[in-house]
């Protein structure tokens, strides 16, 4: 088990101090500079490949040992080919247009005081996250690039792998002119140094949290600074009456299988009663042959049964469930309202995928789902950042304040307007 940590409100203050002054630099940091820092620091990593592994093999060892789901340790994990992906999302970012400075919206009033709606960094952003390495990287490098400063409070069981990873960025920084502080690891591992930075208001400006409901529900209620509410993902797939067979098989079979461990796998599947022999013997099938269990309503046991599949009866749980697991929930459905109302009730509002060859199924779909994001004959797996084209995500936003779905560079931003005069005063 690793240690616990802990930590004075002191230290983790004097940290959040030393991100606000880092945060003057950076506001002001020109786009080339940031830029050449990401590529940088993308390229530290890949020279201190050995180190960050041997860190990150400690970490994978204490969490295999303490009994940790394999889902988790699978998120935790690091190898050289994920870590050349965290690289190049940052090269990625690095090629992204910077949006500090961008005018959202200018006019010139009848007086002639032009007035310009610029966007500008939040300052000092706080992320509180769970067992996910790549989640310290894509902060920092997101954060860099909209001239944010990152808190970092990963969890404790990936303590030695986020330590190697920011070093390595930190000195890469300091190469590249820029104070290392631009990223920073808040010191502790106990739940107190979360609470210290959660309190930190006025050193701290937003609070984004990543990870299950425990973690997010914990920040949201506890937290004096802004929060950015990130969500989890009960995610669900419907095949309509019309849906086609292969086109089911490969939408489902790839939004459930194709990464259990991540928020925008499928953890539902809805099937239309009208569609339900055609389509579920071939469904199940390749359910099967990818080592899928399902957790169905009394209406799809048979077709499980006749499949040879892994079956359970399902509980109030399971249509709640998160699995990060080769596990799914399945039910009938009388038609798109049924599966609609299944939805609005179990549904976190992270992603929903329809599957159909009705154009108006889908648009009735699109329009009564609530979530942030819905997939029409698409996999899940898209609701991403980097699928979106805006390189790495700092999260995905089930609010509908400030932001909502994968938030790239322009969600980490706020603005200010700026008013030009010529000797103006008011009457």
């Amino acid at each position: 088990m690793t240690t616990i940590q802990e930590t004075t409100r002191d230290e983790v203050l004097a940290a959040a101090a030393r991100g606000r002054e880092a945060a003057v630099v950076l506001a002001t940091t020109s786009r080339a500079t940031k830029d050449a820092a990401l590529n940088a620091m993308a390229d530290a990593l890949m020279v201190h490949e050995a180190a960050i592994l041997a860190a990150n093999a400690r970490d994978v060892d204490q969490s295999v040992a303490s009994g940790t789901a394999a889902g988790i340790v699978d998120r935790l994990t690091l190898n050289h080919d994920r870590l050349q992906d965290i690289a190049d999302a940052l090269r990625d970012v690095a090629d992204l247009p910077d949006p500090v400075g961008e005018v959202i919206r200018g006019y010139t009033l009848a007086n002639g005081l032009e007035i310009r709606q610029v966007r500008v960094p939040f300052g000092v952003v706080g992320i509180v996250y769970e067992a996910r390495p790549n989640v310290t990287v894509d902060a920092a490098g997101l954060c860099l690039k909209s001239g944010n400063v990152a808190l970092l409070r990963g969890s404790g069981s990936a303590y030695n792998t986020n330590k190697a990873l920011i070093d390595v960025l930190g000195d890469a920084l300091e190469t590249s002119g820029l104070p290392r502080d631009c990223v920073v690891m808040v010191p502790g591992t106990s739940h107190d140094s979360v609470q210290y930075l959660l309190t930190a208001r006025g050193l701290v400006d937003v609070i984004i949290p990543r990870g299950g409901a425990g973690l997010i529900n914990t920040v949201v209620e506890n937290s004096t600074v802004p929060v950015i509410e990130t969500g989890v993902g009960n995610v669900h797939v419907y095949l309509d009456e019309s849906a086609p067979l292969q086109r089911s098989i490969d939408i489902i079979v790839n939004s459930k299988t194709q990464r259990t461990s991540v928020c925008n796998a499928a953890e539902t599947l809805l099937v239309n009663s009208a569609s339900a022999e055609r389509l579920l013997p071939g469904v199940l099938a390749a359910l099967k042959d990818k080592g899928v269990t399902i957790h169905g309503d009394d209406r799809i046991r048979a077709y499980c049964d006749a499949a040879g599949i892994n079956f359970a009866p399902a509980t109030d749980v399971d249509w709640a469930a998160e699995y990060y697991s080769l596990d799914l929930a399945a039910g009938i459905v009388d038609g798109l309202d049924d599966a609609l109302a299944h939805i609005r009730r179990w549904s976190t509002g992270h992603t929903e995928a329809i599957v159909t060859d009705s154009q108006e199924a889908a648009r009735r779909f699109v329009a009564g789902v609530d979530s942030a994001a819905v997939m029409v004959n698409a996999s899940t797996r898209f609701t991403d950042g980097g699928e979106f084209g805006f390189g790495a995500e700092i999260g995905i936003s089930t609010q509908k304040l400030h932001a909502r779905g994968p938030m790239g560079l322009p969600e980490l931003t706020s603005t200010k307007y700026v008013v030009v005069g010529e000797g103006h005063v008011r009457a």
